[in-house]
């Protein structure tokens, strides 16, 4: 019954294949590679309470095996990791001086803008006091004629 293919027609058997291979149920062969559920530890959680005393580890602790890609990785000294929190201070001050002066140059802008809308309505309600007063005597004109 083992060595039958399933009756679906999309089945084909394995090319090589051992009696033994034939003999082993589907389950079993995953079985074997693989363990259990309830055999298989749990990964737990990564997260360290801060007063445990294991928070970081002493400086020999550290040990891996020379394939290790750890143990291969460069190392900064606390030189190098100062001049680069230094170089990253001075990039965001410049960063910040040249927002301010960007910001600066927008409000003067501004001012700019605002000066000139209000002599434009001042100029406006010039001319509209002009054509308010010049309107009137047109029609008065208009039927001292007729």
């Amino acid at each position: 019954a083992l060595s039958e293919p399933p009756s679906n027609p999309s089945y084909s058997p394995p090319l090589s294949t051992t009696s033994s291979d034939n003999d082993i149920p589907t389950r079993g062969r995953l079985d074997a590679t693989r363990p259990r559920l309830g055999s298989r530890k749990s990964s737990g959680t990564m997260i360290i309470p801060r007063d445990s005393p294991r928070v970081e580890m002493a400086p020999g602790e550290e040990e891996y095996e020379p394939d290790d890609v750890r143990s291969m990785s460069p190392r900064r000294t606390s030189e190098v990791i100062e001049k680069l929190g230094e170089d990253a201070r001075r990039n965001l001050i410049e960063q910040a001086q040249a927002l301010r002066a960007s910001l600066m140059a927008i409000v003067d802008r501004v001012e700019a803008v605002k000066i000139e809308h209000e002599k434009l309505e001042g100029g406006n309600k010039f001319l509209q006091s002009k054509i308010t007063s010049a309107a009137p005597s047109k029609k008065g004109k208009n039927r001292n004629v007729k």
